[in-house]
């Protein structure tokens, strides 16, 4: 089959059709038009018919004629298909963008310290992040993996544990210091509370009604305080020394072991209903680069959760 040889020819002629004008196409192709010409010239003469109608000059007018009109639908057709199916090969590949889906509060606290990592190790896969507040469409938006936050079911998604949470009380050295009577959950009555909106009305998250109940302060008044609906910006607030916040430890890993804060109460065990999962689309599983996050992932969440973090006391040992 001749027609392989004459693509470009062909991709001449349709650019050339679109835009009525040589000039047109040549800048779309990245040629000349004098080249753009020569490739239409090419297809008429292995057709053995013309492709433009001409005057009697012979000059072109950029009109096809009936029967190029009546190919152009397919052979637009065809390119689209040809497209379609080069980034299918390109899917196959580690090579090229790899789209992924998260919070920006996970973006910010956990993703990005660690995404060098991850291009040292894949130079040849171009991280693309989409820091949506909501979830949103894998096909439509074109996303090949994500991290949600959730009990670990979405429809039209495989989902892969990636974490557990705890939630504790966190709050500055300096903060710990000032407040030296605070050496049990009941003195957080004393202190201005941090809450965290960001899941606000989800079934199971965190609040600090669920973790003073836990502790076993029932009478605190905690419709007081510094509301905030995004998990990156609460623990900001602790840092600056706004109050005690109601951290969730995947986002205070690394502050906590910087030393940024201190974890309070640590003999009060909370852990999430909620947890961290990778989510992709199963009939993009097999995928090399989306593979290859993926099981990153899962080796820098395995490690986070090994590396030991320097703790001090609520009565600041």
């Amino acid at each position: 089959m001749e027609v392989p040889a004459h693509l470009n020819a062909l991709r001449a002629f349709e650019a050339s059709a679109r835009h009525q004008s040589f000039s047109a196409a040549a800048i779309e192709l990245h040629v000349t038009p004098a080249a753009v010409g020569q490739l239409v010239r090419t297809l008429e003469e292995w057709l053995g018919a013309p492709l433009f109608h001409r005057s009697a000059s012979g000059r072109v007018r950029l009109m096809p004629t009936e029967a190029a009109e009546r190919a152009l639908p397919d052979i637009r057709a065809g390119f689209d298909r040809l497209a379609l199916g080069f980034e299918r090969l390109k899917e196959g590949s580690v090579n090229g963008v790899l789209t992924v889906t998260v919070s920006p509060a996970f973006a910010a606290k956990w993703l990005l310290p660690r995404i060098e990592r991850f291009q040292t190790a894949w130079p040849d896969t171009d991280v693309r992040l989409d820091t949506n507040l909501k979830p949103v469409d894998f096909v439509a938006q074109g996303v090949d993996i994500g991290v949600r936050y959730g009990l670990g079911s979405w429809p039209g998604l495989i989902s892969q544990k990636l974490m557990d949470e705890e939630v504790y009380p966190v709050c500055t050295p300096e903060l710990l210091r000032e407040h030296q009577g605070m050496r049990n959950p009941a003195d957080l009555r004393r202190v201005t509370l941090i809450h965290d909106l960001s899941m606000d009305g989800h079934t199971g998250f965190p609040t600090w009604d669920k973790w003073l109940g836990k502790a076993g302060v029932t009478d605190a008044s905690t419709g007081r305080g510094l509301k905030i609906n995004n998990s990156a910006a609460v623990l900001q607030a602790a840092i600056e020394g706004h109050g005690v916040a109601l951290a969730r430890s995947v986002m205070a890993h690394d502050d906590l072991a910087a030393g940024r804060l201190v974890r309070l109460f640590r003999d009060v065990a909370f852990t999430s209903p909620l947890a961290y999962y990778v989510v992709f689309r199963g009939e993009c599983s097999g995928l090399p680069k989306l593979t290859a996050f993926r099981d990153w992932l899962l080796e820098e969440a395995a490690t986070s959760s090994h590396q030991p973090i320097a703790q001090t006391s609520a009565d600041g040992s």
